[in-house]
């Protein structure tokens, strides 16, 4: 699943992030990764253990986790606490996988990363370059949302961040743990699920629409890992 969520975030509350993040303390990227990910990766970060990234990631994460089609995409059990990068002067992010495991700081409970998301933070008009081109069985997808836009993708795919030639990307992103593994199963369900919100808009809680909402549940009811 490749899906676009937009306005996740008002612009001023993408406004009040760039200004808090215009004074944060960057530091090199290739820090968070193994050496395989330092070989292509080349942009800034800020630390998971500082500060101003707790408290502006818990904002982002509230606001996702309040949006519908988030849930309804992603049906998280866990959410990592969101990051913050930056890319400028040619960084980039060469192709890569995400990691299949992940660990919160300050926690022993390991995260299986099913879902990526990539909140952009910077108005696509302001830099050059750095799409984030997500690869797939239908080939390669670049994606440059408007600040505050949201993109939801199987962490399992391959992908990369094209260099950025002018201007600066800031953006958030973050890994959630699925109740449902399969992405082929999210998907499903997730189609599933909009589908019958618009039966259910058009002609209201008919027996059809009863029963299809049932079957969801019960899809769910047999996919679900808790």
């Amino acid at each position: 699943m490749l899906l676009h969520i937009p306005a996740v975030l008002s612009p001023e509350q993408v406004r009040v992030l760039r200004e808090r993040l215009a004074s944060a303390g960057w530091a090199d990227g290739r820090a968070t990764v193994g050496p395989q990910g330092a070989q292509v990766k080349r942009n800034q970060q800020l630390r998971a253990d500082d500060q101003l990234a707790i408290e502006l990631g818990e904002q982002v994460r509230r606001a996702v986790l309040q949006h519908p089609l988030f849930f309804a995409a992603a049906l998280p059990l866990r959410v990592l606490p969101p990051l913050f990068n930056r890319y400028e002067g040619g960084g980039n992010y060469g192709l890569h996988v995400d990691g299949a495991v992940m660990r919160q700081i300050g926690s022993e409970q390991p995260l299986r990363s099913d879902v990526s998301s990539t909140l952009f933070l910077s108005d696509p008009e302001t830099y050059d370059g750095g799409e984030l081109i997500v690869a797939d069985t239908y080939g390669e997808h670049e994606v440059k949302l408007p600040a505050g836009d949201l993109i939801v993708y199987a962490a399992s795919s391959l992908h990369r961040v094209a260099p950025v030639t002018r201007g600066t990307r800031l953006a958030s992103f973050f890994w959630t743990q699925s109740m449902v593994r399969s992405d082929a199963q999210r998907s499903m369900l997730y189609e599933l699920d909009q589908s019958i919100q618009s039966l259910r808009a058009k002609q209201g809680d008919t027996p059809e629409v009863t029963a299809l909402t049932g079957h969801y549940h019960n899809l769910l009811r047999m996919w679900a890992e808790t």
